[in-house]
């Protein structure tokens, strides 16, 4: 099931970020650039976001990202 979510933040130098889960506070989800599905896509701060996510050593992180047209 696919998640909705806000990017936090983004290091485009690093190309790896944070997502804000809708209805889930004090936990970001992080997310690489690689797990973009749209290569051309922009990645901005604020930017709304679908998303699905998988656990790893860390937590968990969000993979299939793709912007969502609001």
């Amino acid at each position: 099931m696919f998640r909705q979510g806000t990017i936090k933040w983004y290091d485009d130098t690093k190309h790896y970020g944070f997502i804000t889960e809708d209805g889930v506070e004090n936990q970001d989800i992080f997310f690489h650039k690689s797990n973009i599905l749209s290569e051309d896509q922009a990645i901005e701060k604020g930017q709304r976001v679908e998303f699905d996510v998988k656990t790893v050593q860390k937590g968990l992180e969000a993979i299939e990202v793709k912007q969502l047209n609001e």
